[in-house]
């Protein structure tokens, strides 16, 4: 009896996770949501200034900022909570960017 009600239980814990994968591989992904927003803000750009406008475009993070303008932010605002002497700021922010 305590095998059935396990099969059962686990049955049931397998339908609802595999539910909520379902609902997740509906979701567009944060790259499609990028793309989306990027083409609407293309409008009616053609060609050449089209590509250079979706590239610049899809490089960025929503704040409009590049991923690694964002990543210098942070590795600054890293260094500066160390409280190394500023002679060892090129060291850190090597390693730092690096990762």
């Amino acid at each position: 009896m305590k095998t059935l009600l396990s099969a059962i239980a686990l049955a049931v814990a397998g339908f609802a996770t595999s539910a909520h994968a379902a609902d997740d591989a509906k979701k567009p992904t944060a790259q499609q949501s990028k793309m989306t927003t990027c083409n609407k803000e293309a409008g009616d750009k053609k060609g050449d200034e089209r590509k250079a406008f979706m590239s610049e475009c899809l490089k960025k993070d929503s704040d409009g900022k590049t991923a690694q303008q964002n990543k210098m932010k942070t590795c600054s605002a890293d260094f500066k909570k160390t409280g190394k002497p500023t002679g060892e700021r090129q060291a850190f922010m090597k390693e730092c960017l690096s990762k």
